[in-house]
């Protein structure tokens, strides 16, 4: 997201496993606390995407910080 618009099938890529309950919550909370907007395109079938919105963005120095330290845990915790 941190890229542009995503579809929902995609974004959901991104997360293994989580259920469609879990993202269509989850997306709903981002969207209300203004982090995120969400276009639904008229068609069959729906289209939706997703976007972070200008107070989204201004965490994008906080998001890749926490990814970097993520993966860097996620070896550190394979390695033992």
């Amino acid at each position: 997201m941190l890229e542009g618009a995503s579809r929902s099938g995609v974004l959901k890529k991104k997360v293994p496993d989580i259920s469609n309950k879990m993202f269509t919550q989850t997306v709903r909370e981002l969207e209300k606390d203004g982090l995120i907007s969400r276009k639904v395109y008229p068609v069959v079938p729906p289209k939706v995407e997703y976007k972070l919105t200008e107070r989204g963005q201004s965490l994008e120095n906080l998001l890749r910080s926490l990814d970097k330290w993520g993966l860097e845990d996620l070896r550190t915790i394979k390695s033992k």
